[in-house]
């Protein structure tokens, strides 16, 4: 059975920004619920000391290449939670990371929070996601 997603949207400015307000999720049959992606070479070595953008778009490809191990794409994401200890400059990036999931057909729920810290100093954003399909 194909999961279907109906979007909840009782107000329409978050559209603008590239996500929905809610997700329901009916008929699914498998959830995946992944730890936060962040710049990191497969070795787990930081990458892209001081550039948020670069730092978000390979936090989206390592994203991808664990839903891609589940059988998933980004199309398959409901929920995503941006960790960032820059807002604003994740902010000023905001487009890139949801034209990605947009590309994908998805828009998903989410949720950008400001950190202190992440696990590495080096690293300034941080990308969790919940998948089903």
């Amino acid at each position: 059975m194909t999961a279907s997603r109906t979007a909840v949207n009782p107000w329409p400015w978050s559209l603008a920004y590239g996500f929905d307000q809610g997700q329901l999720v009916e008929g699914a049959s498998r959830l995946l619920v992944v730890s936060g992606q962040a710049a990191t070479a497969p070795d787990g070595t930081p990458q892209h000391d001081g550039d948020v953008r670069a730092q978000v778009s390979l936090s989206v490809d390592n994203l991808e290449a664990v839903l891609g191990e589940a059988g998933m794409t980004l199309g398959n994401v409901v929920r995503v939670t941006v960790y960032a200890t820059d807002v604003d400059a994740v902010v000023g990036c905001w487009e890139e990371l949801v034209g990605r999931f947009g590309a994908a057909g998805a828009r998903p729920t989410s949720t950008l929070v400001g950190v202190t810290r992440l696990a590495f100093p080096e690293m300034m954003v941080e990308i969790e996601a919940t998948a089903v399909d």
